[in-house]
């Protein structure tokens, strides 16, 4: 009797990060790669720092390549989509990373430093997330994770756009959470507090954070990576429209 030929393992789900060039991206994006995803590197205009990062997780074993495309151009963004989705594979976990800070207080704060944070967090929100929905519908399993911040959840002086920013993606999940539910998608929103980066350690000096985390330290990528990686599991298929802190007791 011949042989049975083996049949073809499907491919692993696709993810899709983007901002995975900073240091809570590149966490988020090899913990998904680990946890057996093909990921897509998203940069804007750090291709190489993208690039590096996908190397790391094919040294490491995973799949993962690096593409760069600027969230706030929406022409360009969905031309990117369009030709990673023409491929064929949806992508099934996404995860809206990527985001910037303008700080001023409020009466001194420029024009540009209100559009530019908004744009990049809400508008860019909506030109990455709005392109692939109806493939993840066909598909009928997703995972859409929104990376927010205890600001949006507690406030912060000097930081009112970035707070409008992130606050708009708590009440956005919310809304397209019930949308989607009954697809197999959940939509969710991770709020971090302090997290250890060049950034915050720039920013916090350590007794800085004793005085305002009572968790006493900063927390790691990895930690919120973990949760990242959580939400775009099996195991929560039954969590929904939630913003989920991880903030070592701020909030």
């Amino acid at each position: 009797m011949p042989t049975p030929s083996p049949v073809p393992s499907a491919p692993p789900r696709l993810a899709l990060v983007t901002g995975a060039s900073g240091e809570l991206g590149r966490a988020i994006a090899r913990r998904l790669a680990a946890d057996g995803l093909e990921v897509i590197v998203h940069a804007n205009s750090r291709l190489e720092a993208a690039e590096a990062v996908a190397a790391e997780i094919v040294a490491a074993g995973g799949r993962a390549r690096a593409l760069a495309f600027d969230i706030t151009d929406r022409a360009a963004c969905r031309a990117a989509l369009e030709a990673l989705l023409a491929e064929g594979r949806p992508v099934q976990v996404l995860v809206n990373n990527a985001g910037i800070h303008d700080d001023a207080v409020f009466p001194g704060m420029r024009d540009e430093q209100w559009d530019r944070v908004l744009d990049v967090s809400l508008n860019g929100f909506f030109n990455v997330t709005q392109p692939l929905t109806m493939p993840m519908i066909r598909s009928r399993w997703g995972r859409i994770v929104n990376i927010s911040s205890v600001a949006a959840v507690t406030g912060n002086r000097g930081q009112v756009n970035y707070a409008a920013a992130k606050g708009a993606l708590h009440s956005a999940g919310r809304a397209l959470s019930l949308e989607l539910a009954s697809r197999g998608i959940t939509v969710n929103t991770v709020a971090p507090g302090v997290i250890a980066s060049p950034m915050a350690d720039a920013a916090f000096s350590a007794e800085a954070i004793a005085k305002l985390v009572p968790a006493k330290r900063a927390g790691r990528p990895e930690e919120v990576a973990a949760l990242v990686a959580f939400l775009a599991g099996d195991d929560a298929g039954y969590i929904s429209g939630q913003v989920i802190s991880i903030n070592g007791g701020m909030a």
